[in-house]
C-alpha cells in the first residue's frame, strides 16, 4: 500500500516538472514569477489539503518549526528551479532535482536512524548515480551550474525535513497539517514578496492559462509531498527517496519527449539506468 503512494507521488512529481516548465515559458524565468508561481500554487495546495483534512484544526510548535524551514528551502527550489530550466531541458533538470532529493535523505536515514545497509539500496543508488553520470556535462555559465547546485541541495533540505518530522519523538500534527502548515507558510511568505518588490516589475499579461498550470502544480506538489510524509512513517528514507529518484526521471524523461527539447541517447540510457536501479529495490531481496 504505501510503496502504491509513493507510486502516486512520483507521476505527480513528473507532472510538476512539466508544469513548471510551461508556466516559465508563460511568465519568464525571473524572482518576481517564481514567487508568484509559488503563491498561487501554495494557496491551491492549500485548499486540496484542507478538503482532505476534513479543517480538523492542529498545531504544535514543532511542527510549525519543520513547515517553517519547508517552506523556506521549498520557495528557494522553485527559484533555482525557473533558473535551471532556462539552461537545461526538463530531463536532465529532474536528475538534479531527483538525485538531490535521493542523497540527502538516503545517507541521514543510514547515519541517524540506523536504517539498514542492504544489497538492493546499494545497487539501486549506483545505478541512479551512473543515469546521473551519463547526463552532466561541463557547463560553461557559471551561474547556471549554481543553480542546478541549488535544485539539487534544495530538494535533498526537503527530504531530511520531512524524514526530522516524522521521525522526531515529539508532539506534533498528523501528516495533512504538516502539509498545510508548510502550504500557509510558502503562500504567505512568497506573496508578501511578490506584493512588496515583484508586482510593479514588467511582465506578460496574467491569463487564466497561467492561473490554471500554477494552480494544478500547486496541488499536484502537495498532495505528492503529503503522499511522501504518510509513506514516510512505515519505509525507510534509504528506500522511498531512491524510488521517488528513479521513478520521477523516467516518468519527466517520458513527458519531455512530446516537448521541443528531445532527450539525448544519453539521456534515455539514463533512464534505462533508472529503471534498472528501481526494479533493483523490489527484486533484490537481501
Amino acid at each position: 500500500m504505501y510503496y502504491l503512494l509513493v507510486v502516486i507521488s512520483v507521476i505527480m512529481f513528473g507532472g510538476c516538472f512539466a508544469l513548471n516548465d510551461a508556466y516559465r515559458k508563460l511568465r519568464t524565468s525571473s524572482v518576481a514569477s517564481s514567487m508568484e508561481s509559488s503563491f498561487i500554487g501554495s494557496l491551491a495546495g492549500l485548499v486540496v489539503l484542507l478538503i482532505i483534512s476534513g479543517f480538523n484544526f492542529q498545531a504544535t510548535p514543532f511542527t510549525l518549526l519543520i513547515a517553517f524551514l519547508s517552506a523556506l528551502s521549498g520557495i528557494a527550489y522553485i527559484f533555482c528551479s525557473f533558473k535551471a530550466l532556462d539552461s537545461v531541458n526538463l530531463s536532465l533538470y529532474s536528475l538534479f532535482s531527483m538525485i538531490g532529493g535521493m542523497a540527502l535523505p538516503f545517507f541521514q536515514g543510514i547515519i541517524f536512524y540506523g536504517e539498514k545497509i542492504t544489497v538492493a539500496k546499494i545497487v539501486c543508488v549506483a545505478f541512479v548515480c551512473i543515469a546521473l553520470g551519463l547526463t552532466v556535462s561541463h557547463d560553461k555559465n557559471k551561474r547556471g551550474t549554481a543553480y542546478y547546485i541549488g535544485v539539487f541541495v534544495l530538494n535533498g533540505v526537503v527530504g531530511v525535513l520531512s524524514k526530522i518530522f516524522t521521525s522526531a519523538p515529539v508532539e506534533k500534527t498528523n501528516a495533512e497539517w504538516f502539509s498545510i502548515w508548510i502550504a500557509i507558510f510558502t503562500a504567505a511568505i512568497s506573496g508578501t514578496l511578490w506584493l512588496l518588490f515583484f508586482t510593479k516589475k514588467s511582465m506578460p499579461r496574467y491569463t487564466w492559462q497561467a492561473f490554471g498550470v500554477s494552480s494544478l502544480n500547486g496541488a499536484f506538489n502537495r498532495i505528492a509531498n503529503f503522499l511522501l510524509v504518510i509513506s514516510l512513517v512505515h519505509l525507510d528514507a534509504s528506500a522511498q527517496y531512491p524510488l521517488v529518484t528513479g521513478g520521477v526521471i523516467i516518468v519527466s524523461t517520458l513527458i519531455s519527449l512530446f516537448g521541443k527539447n528531445k532527450p539525448s541517447n544519453k539521456e534515455v540510457m539514463s533512464v534505462l539506468m533508472a529503471f534498472a536501479g528501481t526494479l533493483a529495490l523490489f527484486l533484490i531481496k537481501i
